[in-house]
């Protein structure tokens, strides 16, 4: 039992990972057989989830309580601000690009000045920070002239090559550069170190500031990607674009095996956890469920593996006090 239990604890993304196989056989049995063609359906919702979380989990690792709640906010002020710039033209598609992730690594520069410099903690300079993005999102939604969106973007958005989805592969794209920026360069180990114990960390020469910096400015680069390529998809931006994101982009990176107390992550438990909410989600919508009753599933389903997180937290602390 012991030899099982360490062998979870080094592989926690397998709980996702059964997960989404379980919501894939009560899928395969509502349509009456197993379909591949239907999961690569879901992963494309998913791919959108998948940029959101991880730049999530790059704020997730570096300590307790270092949750970044302006997320929506950035998802769409980006898409407001890049539709307009746009305008459906693909000569604007990449420049638009990089205006929505430094619209994100803006947000994500305040963050970091408010929570390092100003020492408020990330949950409460996070959320006054997205109150004050979406202030500018009402303003540039009464400023919109244009829903047209750029064929380029669109491609990335919803087109497909060789039968795989073009948003499946940048997400997969993503997902491998932070892999390797986590687990590959000394960057990612000082970040572990950073959420390990932040005071350990500096007290070893560790430039901890700036590391929270660099996370921080990662998580609004990314939502601001997610902003751009979520209004190409959905054909225009609007007020609500970003908000199914705060809850799961938490939930998709615990459930992924990131515990939410930092100085550890999972960069595959993560895609997997983004996977397993939307199939949840698809799960629900076949089932029947009211969408009020679909919300209340998620967070119960969060809820319970933040519990079990804790539960975790505190054996394992046992283990090693005795």
């Amino acid at each position: 039992m012991n030899a099982f239990t360490k062998a979870l604890d080094k592989s926690p993304w397998v709980w996702s990972l059964l997960g989404v196989v379980a919501l894939w056989g009560v899928l395969g049995i509502s349509a009456g057989h197993l379909s591949l063609a239907a999961l690569v359906a879901v992963a494309s919702p998913a791919a959108f989830l998948v940029f959101v979380s991880i730049g999530q989990s790059f704020a997730m690792v570096t300590g307790p309580g270092n949750v970044d709640l302006s997320i929506p906010s950035v998802i769409t002020l980006s898409a407001f601000t890049t539709i307009n710039l746009i305008g459906g033209a693909d000569a604007m598609a990449l420049p638009g690009l990089a205006a929505g992730i430094l619209i994100g690594a803006l947000v994500g520069a305040a963050n970091a000045f408010l929570i390092i410099r100003l020492r408020i903690p990330a949950i409460i300079a996070t959320l006054a920070t997205g109150y004050i993005v979406t202030s500018f999102s009402l303003l540039e939604n009464r400023e919109q002239v244009t829903n047209t969106v750029a064929p380029m973007l669109r491609f990335i958005a919803g087109g497909r090559i060789f039968g795989l989805p073009v948003i499946v592969l940048a997400a997969m794209l993503v997902a491998l550069v932070a892999g390797l920026v986590f687990h590959g360069i000394g960057f990612g180990r000082l970040l572990l170190a950073t959420g390990q114990n932040q005071k350990a960390a500096a007290l070893a020469g560790i430039p901890t500031g700036r590391v929270v910096t660099v996370a921080f400015l990662i998580s609004g680069g990314l939502a601001g990607l997610a902003g751009v390529l979520l209004a190409a998809n959905a054909g225009g931006a609007f007020l609500d674009i970003g908000t199914a994101y705060l809850l799961q982009s938490i939930g998709a990176v615990v459930i992924g095996g990131s515990p939410i107390f930092g100085g550890r992550v999972t960069v595959i438990g993560t895609v997997f956890g983004a996977l397993f909410l939307t199939l949840l989600g698809v799960t629900m919508q076949v089932i029947g469920l009211r969408p009020g009753t679909q919300e209340i599933v998620q967070g119960l389903v969060i809820i319970t593996v933040l519990a079990a997180s804790g539960i975790r937290l505190k054996v394992h602390r046992r283990r090693t006090t005795h």
